[in-house]
């Protein structure tokens, strides 16, 4: 029997270290650290290239950005190989914080691998490296959860390429598939995710002729969202993208085995959730 989306996000490794991910890694400070952390390896890369680097939605990484300039932590300055857009440059204040937040970093390791054994902690950090594309800049185990999230978000968006899907949509795809007609809090909770981050997803999805907002059955006063016909019918392109994408992160951690390692340790970061 072929399975469903949702049946194959349940069993995804790179759903679940999206959920981990968001959970220690979703606040503004620590995507502060990465983005510097990332601009003193790639001093003088564009805003674009970053986002794309890092997996950050457009609008998150322009708000991120004026942040890191308000506090004088980056400069905009003009592309010299392209005078309408602007690169960022990390300043001397730039770094200064950085290594403040670095020494943050390894304090909030200690948290987060606290259910760990230090045995457990290292096959963790050798696991998530096998999904990266390089050795990591940090040796921080929250610092490569966000990375091997950022870069199978990246392994997904080009399986997607032709379809004008991201893999932030499996989700919200996967999910109204599953739920619809539902109102967006609830995909929202289902999702683990913000409102306004579910919002972004789904006005993103409505442009696109995928979702329809209807009224829900259950409060007329209120909208429910579903899926249009042309969304049902980019839930197959959906789905062999993720199954391509399982193989790709199965291939990277040499096998099954260890896949289902890595599957447990990551849960037991997150087993009182």
């Amino acid at each position: 029997m072929t399975s469903t989306l949702p049946d194959l996000l349940k069993r995804s490794l790179g759903n679940l270290l999206r959920q981990v991910s968001t959970r220690f890694t979703g606040e503004s400070r620590w995507r502060e650290f990465v983005l510097l952390d990332v601009l003193a390896e790639h001093d003088g890369c564009s805003q674009h290239d970053l986002s794309e680097r890092l997996g950050i939605n457009r609008t998150i990484m322009v708000k991120l950005i004026d942040g890191l300039e308000a506090h004088g932590h980056v400069i905009r300055t003009r592309n010299l190989h392209n005078r309408r857009s602007n690169v960022l440059r990390l300043t001397p204040a730039g770094r200064e914080a950085l290594a403040s937040m670095r020494e943050a970093a390894a304090a909030r390791d200690t948290e987060v691998t606290a259910p760990l054994t230090p045995g457990e902690r290292d096959r963790l950090n050798e696991l998530l490296t096998l999904l990266l594309p390089e050795p990591a800049q940090v040796q921080s185990t929250v610092y490569l959860i966000s990375q091997a999230h950022y870069r199978l978000r990246r392994l997904g968006d080009a399986l997607l390429a032709e379809t004008g899907l991201r893999t932030r949509h499996f989700g919200p795809l996967a999910a109204l598939d599953e739920l619809a007609p539902c109102p967006q809090h609830r995909l929202a909770d289902h999702l683990r995710i913000t409102e306004p981050a579910a919002a972004e997803a789904v006005n993103e999805l409505v442009r696109a002729g995928l979702v329809a907002r209807g009224r829900d059955p259950h409060d007329r006063r209120r909208y429910a969202l579903e899926l249009t016909d042309l969304g049902r019918r980019r839930l197959e392109a959906v789905s062999e993208a993720q199954i391509a994408l399982q193989a790709r992160v199965r291939e990277l951690l040499g096998g099954p085995q260890p896949e289902d390692e890595l599957r447990e340790l990551l849960q037991k970061l997150v087993s009182d959730v």
